[in-house]
């Protein structure tokens, strides 16, 4: 499987999106600023991910998450659930 991803900095609020096939593992390394474009933005909440049997596909998901387009849906599937949470949307 490879999973596509969006993180939340607890620090920033500012979403981050990527793309991976252990999920797991590049939250941990996330977490402990091992990943060069969000060092030093941790700790972060994982707030979402898809699952895609390919990594062909689940690119195609990242690089469609990242669009306007994408982040729209973002904001709009997330909206209502992390309200409680302090959401912060993406900037569009």
């Amino acid at each position: 499987m490879h999973y596509v991803y969006v993180i939340q900095s607890q620090k920033d609020k500012k979403w981050y999106t990527g793309l991976t096939n252990d999920l797991r593992k590049r939250f941990s390394e996330h977490n402990s600023g091992k990943v060069s474009s969000t060092k030093n933005r941790g700790p972060f909440k994982l707030i979402y991910y898809e699952a895609c049997l390919n990594k062909y596909d689940a690119m195609s998901r990242e690089k469609h998450l990242k669009s306007g387009k994408g982040k729209r849906y973002l904001n709009d599937r997330l909206k209502r659930f992390l309200f409680r949470t302090g959401f912060t949307p993406f900037e569009i």
